[in-house]
């Protein structure tokens, strides 16, 4: 029995299903998670089916999520959909359920649940829920607004098709989305569009980057130019690729300062290996796209030598 139809079969069995996605969501987390939910009710319509996590505002045109009781998990499947990590999934109660299912596509190094199935191969979470459809050959229809939310997790997570994750299967499962009843141009504006503030950080960010010698860039926001832009750090995600569309940056990384002092690193690359860095400071990810975690801004400097030394390191070209 393959992987697939092994969590088909988890799916049938189960009468409640609970569907969770990683803290601080992106397109591809909502995506998967809830075009995954939307395929369950669709062709399960007797199952209770929930998605669950905190709302994010600018995420509410994929989907919104759900508030549930803590004795629904009793007896239910938990699925977790695009995240790497347990201490990365929102909503801690993905644990009380009966039998749990990760079901990822970055590097596999905390292979949680009674399932797991990982391909960090694929361009997003997204395009695995498509692959497990079509691995189950026709026991699982796709609604429209499922493949409405797929095909926005998986623009989300290859950049509208300009990443490196983006493969020839990866345009396959595109077109094959795109021939539901949505738009998918209105998706791809959607997440090119920035808000006003959005557009004056991004003019602050190129004023005050740094490129080092070697092409490894960085920019750190802290709380007071937030505040002074008016921007909270789930909206500074179109600041992050903006720094690779340089042709002298290699690998680059932006810093945000929280609430609290604490830095969350926004780290990418073009070609450099960046994400054993980024577990350097209790992160990881992708090997071109990568998170990372300071508590204060005291290693700040050190960090950006070891980023500038790994862009000194790579002898190949960069996507520029």
């Amino acid at each position: 029995m393959s992987i697939e139809t092994n969590i088909l079969e988890q799916i049938k069995k189960y009468e409640t299903i609970i569907i969770h996605r990683h803290q601080r969501p992106d397109p591809d987390a909502y995506g998967s998670q809830c075009g995954l939910a939307a395929i369950i009710r669709m062709n399960f319509p007797d199952k209770k089916v929930y998605q669950v996590g905190e709302n994010v505002h600018g995420l509410s045109w994929i989907a919104e999520q759900e508030k549930i009781e803590d004795d629904i998990y009793k007896e239910a499947l938990v699925i977790v959909t695009d995240t790497a990590n347990q201490p990365r999934v929102d909503d801690k109660r993905y644990t009380k359920g009966k039998y749990l299912i990760k079901i990822d596509h970055h590097p596999n190094e905390d292979p949680y649940g009674d399932i797991c199935w990982v391909n960090p191969h694929a361009s997003s979470c997204s395009e695995m829920i498509m692959d497990l459809v079509n691995a189950v050959e026709g026991q699982l229809t796709v609604p429209d607004d499922a493949a409405r939310m797929l095909y926005a997790g998986i623009i989300g997570d290859t950049g509208r098709f300009m990443y490196d994750a983006t493969t020839p299967h990866t345009m396959r499962i595109a077109g094959q989305l795109m021939e539901h009843d949505f738009e998918a141009a209105k998706i791809n504006q959607k997440l090119d569009s920035i808000a006003l503030p959005v557009a004056r950080l991004a003019a602050y960010v190129y004023e005050n980057m740094t490129i080092t010698e070697n092409g490894a860039a960085y920019i750190v926001l802290p709380r007071e130019i937030l505040e002074k832009f008016e921007i909270k750090d789930a909206s500074t995600a179109p600041i992050v690729p903006l720094l690779g569309k340089i042709i002298e940056v290699k690998c680059w990384t932006i810093l945000v300062q929280q609430k609290d002092g604490s830095f969350r690193l926004r780290i990418r690359s073009k070609g450099p290996v960046i994400n054993e860095l980024a577990k350097e400071y209790a992160g990881g990810g992708h090997p071109l796209a990568s998170g990372a975690f300071m508590p204060d801004g005291e290693k700040i400097p050190e960090y950006i030598k070891k980023l500038d030394a790994i862009a000194a390191g790579y002898t190949g070209e960069s996507n520029d």
